[in-house]
C-alpha cells in the first residue's frame, strides 16, 4: 500500500501558477491544485515509503521558487 500524504502550501503573491506547473512535473506528485482559503496549493502526494514523502517534500518542494511555506498532514491507513 502507498503512502499518502496532502501538502497545504502558501506560495509568493502572482507566483500560484508557476508553482502549479512546477509541482506537477514531480513524480510523487499526483494532484495539485489552486484553492481559496488559508493556503494557495494543495498537494497530494503517493509513494512506496512514508519516508520518501519527507524527502521529497525536504529535497524538492523547499527548494521551488514562489513557495513561501508547507504544511504536510500525513494520511493514517484504515
Amino acid at each position: 500500500m502507498n503512502s499518502r500524504a496532502y501538502v497545504l502550501i502558501e506560495a509568493e503573491a502572482g507566483q500560484v501558477g508557476t508553482v502549479i506547473a512546477t509541482l506537477r512535473t514531480i513524480a510523487g506528485i499526483s494532484i495539485a491544485d489552486p484553492v481559496t482559503g488559508p493556503y494557495d496549493v494543495i498537494v497530494v502526494i503517493e509513494t512506496p515509503d512514508q519516508r520518501e514523502i519527507g524527502r521529497l517534500v525536504m529535497n524538492k518542494l523547499h527548494g521551488i521558487p514562489g513557495i513561501k511555506r508547507t504544511v504536510t498532514c500525513l494520511a493514517i491507513a484504515q
